[in-house]
């Protein structure tokens, strides 16, 4: 068994290649606040910076793949299955980005059998193109309450927007992966908002009450104003940055993308990115849903 775990590690270090590899899950509480498009356009921008960008997306219908007018006909749950292979799965859909279609795959990374984990491994580690940063866009429903990627992950965004049932919703997962994971830092992006003090204010007031009741520590990620540029390119299935370069929103898409980058590891050693595999592994394996959800 630790040899598998071994091997396990090894493969899956590979998975998120290199060592300045940064790993960021965006989630929300509820639908309609613009993750996934949050996600699309970042990753473009990322990439117009000169990173090579992974998307991992556990999101089947609005994803990120659609987003760029691509459809995601397989899953990596083909390739646990020895269905087909990666390079039939993995999606490259723009310049410096590839989106890795992987809802199937998520929801049963738990229950995969020896064999199943070994081809997974395999199949990851002969990947050609090291990502700089991963981007991991969560699916709402996953079952475990939380997907195990946000939890081992560098960093997890939490997108929000102006509406108050939206941030009664945040603060709720936010609550319950704090009580349920023991999740205590999180970062808040604030989509939709007429302006820099309007987004300021939505977060001040989460995170004060957040920080009051002991439950995280809510750092500011920034904001997407509300855009009608970014409407358009999105009916387009084009990233905003593209179409309309000197649009609000394609400026604070490049702005995300800069300040990302600068965002402090949590991890200062070598063993950080050992340290997140070990978890995803036994999170995804071990974590009893009803324990986040009681």
């Amino acid at each position: 068994m630790a040899e598998l775990r071994g091997d396990q590690a090894a493969g899956l270090r590979r998975l998120f290649a290199r060592e300045q590899s940064r790993i960021v899950t965006f989630t929300a509480g509820s639908a309609g606040v613009g993750k996934s498009i949050s996600v699309a356009n970042l990753a473009a921008a990322l990439a117009r910076q000169g990173k090579e960008v992974l998307v991992l997306d556990e999101n089947t219908g609005s994803n990120v793949a659609s987003f760029y007018g691509a459809i995601a006909r397989y899953d990596l749950h083909h390739v646990i299955n020895r269905e087909k292979s990666l390079v039939d799965v993995l999606l490259t859909v723009a310049p410096g980005v590839s989106v890795l279609p992987a809802a199937r795959a998520v929801k049963k990374l738990g229950k995969l059998n020896p064999l199943q984990q070994q081809t997974l491994l395999e199949s990851i580690s002969a990947m050609e193109r090291p990502a700089d940063v991963i981007l991991v866009d969560t699916s709402l429903d996953h079952p475990l309450g939380f997907s195990p990627l946000g939890l081992a992950a560098h960093d997890t965004v939490v997108v929000i927007s102006a509406s108050g049932a939206s941030i009664t919703e945040a603060y709720a997962l936010i609550k319950k992966v704090s009580l349920g994971y023991s999740r205590k830092h999180f970062r808040i992006l604030v989509n939709k908002v007429r302006g820099a003090d309007e987004a300021e204010a939505i977060h001040g007031n989460i995170a004060q009450v957040t920080r009051s009741r002991g439950l995280a520590r809510l750092d500011y990620a920034g904001y997407i104003p509300l855009d009608e540029h970014l409407r358009q390119a999105s009916r387009l299935c084009q990233p905003v940055l593209g179409l309309f370069p000197d649009a609000p929103a394609a400026k604070a898409y490049r702005t995300l993308a800069a300040d990302l980058l600068k965002w402090p590891s949590p991890d200062h050693e070598t063993g950080g990115l050992e340290q997140f595999v070990q978890q995803l592994l036994h999170l995804s394996q071990h974590i009893d849903p009803i324990a986040i959800r009681a």
